[in-house]
């Protein structure tokens, strides 16, 4: 699966590379090596990269042709079917996981056999980064400025006799440990993928002088290795695959900037006026940022919402750069808890076709509902956390959740509207460096990590959810935050949670100790999954009251304990006036 593709190169915005490899049985009657490599001429190209991979089967392996094949093909077939928004150590790592496990059920399933065993090391080059992946002792060398550096560690076990075996290969256990490594990219950069066939007679000094021959077609370099590790008497299959960049994607901010304003913010809208084909109806917001309007269409059943941004932000690249990213974000999740954006037509204008979501702000259901049971914010809180699921599972932090960006419908089903300051994994390893340095989100239900400057998780999310359910339940936030301009400080005292049962005694212990986990100051500190703040609000945790219980009186309760001295000292002070 060698593939070549042309490349458009008129703007000069894209990565370019050659690919070249060739595989011999050599000495052996059989060959149990694979190679592939694969650059689509498509979107995806720029979303997921360039791949190339390798695999040796284990000689001592029944099925070692099938399982250095079935490694190769299918991590490049399921890794380009992994969602976009994925990164790549988090797409690769997902595919590999999945195929060791398969070779493992599948080796299993002839007793006496070695099983499925394969070794493999994969190059991905995506943007200006190149990423490793590697188990065994097949390697990847690079050749940057005429050096060559071995970027891989072979996975061997040595014994005596100048015997060796692998420590480590995909199909040996179901317990996985994957080399994992990323450097940038240079424009020249020569890379070889070979396995112990190649390097195993060739010393590195003879691949140096080989890969040095930069006019030579990777195809035909390729096979000249492998001629010249035959000629020296390789008596193992010899196969080698290399990969040269010959063009790095443009990263320049300024064409970054240009791409984004390309099209034509619509100027303010009315009622009758017409935008492509859409009619509006009714301005149902006019902010300082975006303009929302309700819109009919002849080929649409429904009437939508057209989205557009406000005429001030043409020339704000981190603004344009949201707007784009929360549209590319919106048309790939599908989730009745998240507002769907549709594609919108070919147009020289800048707008979003949204979902009309009919309802009322959470902001403001809790006007309307001051006192609502724990019951009721738990019911929120499951259909948050599906909504939140459905981001995480396509690698993406929300970042910004907050009352006024989540609807609740006449039924009572909550639906997420407002996303443009999600975070994409997938997209954050191509982007040139236009990211604000503010906060993402608002700052009374913004994560201390982005306050601190560093990139938001779902424990960011999960914090931002449960001050909405704590100010939910009292209509307050669980910290004073009077001093906002203060916040990147490490102070402890401003990130002082404040008991949710000093403000609403009513609530269980435990569930004020849930919430409290959820909003601890380092994600670390903070539950790991959903599922577990979900648990601890529907049932005690016994870990968490046996742990208040220990915990010193200033810490567990701190308003009473600074009464208490208070009074003393009042005391005190009585006492001794009465004593002159």
């Amino acid at each position: 699966m060698l593939a070549q593709q042309s490349i458009d190169t008129r703007l000069s915005d894209k990565l370019e590379v050659e690919f070249g490899g060739s595989s011999l049985a050599g000495a052996k009657s059989d060959n149990q090596d694979a190679l592939a490599a694969y650059y689509p001429d498509s979107a995806s190209a720029r979303l997921k990269g360039a791949v190339a991979c390798i695999a040796d089967g284990v000689s001592s392996s029944e099925q070692a042709r099938m399982a250095s094949q079935l490694s190769v093909t299918h991590f490049i077939q399921d890794y380009f079917s992994t969602p976009d928004s994925w990164a790549v150590k988090t797409a690769a790592a997902r595919v590999l996981s999945a195929l060791n496990n398969w070779l493992v059920h599948h080796g299993r399933q002839s007793p006496g056999q070695a099983g499925m065993l394969t070794t493999f090391s994969a190059l991905i080059c995506k943007s200006a980064t190149a990423h490793f992946l590697h188990i065994g002792d097949s390697r990847i060398y690079r050749l940057r400025e005429q050096e060559l550096e071995q970027l891989t560690q072979d996975h061997n076990l040595h014994q005596g006799g100048g015997r060796s075996f692998l420590s480590r290969a995909l199909g040996m256990d179901n317990h996985l440990e994957i080399d994992y490594r990323q450097e940038a990219l240079q424009a020249g950069d020569c890379f070889l993928l070979c396995t112990d066939g190649v390097y195993g007679c060739l010393p590195d000094s003879q691949l140096q002088t080989l890969l040095k021959e930069s006019q030579t077609h990777p195809e035909a370099l390729a096979k000249k290795i492998a001629r010249q590790a035959l000629a020296a008497g390789s008596q193992d299959n010899i196969s080698c695959l290399i990969v040269r960049v010959t063009q790095l994607p443009r990263q320049d901010v300024n064409e970054t900037l240009r791409q984004l304003t390309s099209k034509v913010i619509p100027p303010a809208l009315k009622p009758g006026m017409t935008l492509d084909g859409f009619k509006v109806s009714q301005v149902l917001y006019n902010g300082p940022r975006s303009h929302l309007y309700l819109v009919e269409h002849d080929d649409r059943e429904k009437p939508l919402v057209l989205k557009t941004p406000d005429v001030r932000f043409a020339d704000d690249a981190v603004y344009l750069e949201a707007f784009s990213r929360e549209q590319w974000a919106g048309r790939r999740i599908d989730h009745p808890g998240v507002m769907k954006i549709y594609p919108s037509p070919d147009s020289p204008f800048l707008y979003h076709l949204c979902e009309f979501v009919d309802g009322q702000t959470l902001r403001q259901w809790m006007r309307d509902n001051p006192h609502p049971s724990l019951e009721q914010a738990r019911k929120l809180a499951v259909q948050l956390v599906s909504a939140l699921r459905a981001f995480q599972r396509q690698g993406m932090v929300h970042g910004d959740l907050k009352p006024e960006n989540i609807m609740v419908q006449a039924d009572g089903e909550l639906k997420i509207i407002d996303f443009g300051a999600v975070q994409v994994s997938g997209l954050e390893e191509m982007a040139a460096d236009i990211t604000s340095l503010q906060p993402p989100g608002a700052l009374d239900y913004c994560a201390p990590e982005y306050l601190q400057g560093e990139k938001g998780s779902a424990q960011s999310d999960m914090f931002s959810l449960a001050v909405i359910l704590y100010e939910v339940l009292c209509g307050e936030l669980p910290f004073k935050r009077s001093v906002l301009a203060h916040q990147h400080s490490d102070s402890r005292c401003t990130w002082q949670y404040q008991p949710l049962r000093l403000r609403r005694p009513s609530v269980p212990l435990w569930a004020d100790l849930a919430l409290k986990k959820a909003v601890a100051k380092h994600p670390r500190n903070r539950y790991m999954a959903f599922s577990e703040l979900l648990q601890d609000l529907t049932l005690p945790n016994p870990q968490l009251l046996r742990h208040q219980r220990r915990m010193p009186l200033i810490e567990r309760h701190p308003v009473q304990f600074w009464q208490s001295v208070s009074l003393l000292l009042g005391l005190l002070l009585l006492l001794q006036w009465a004593l002159r």
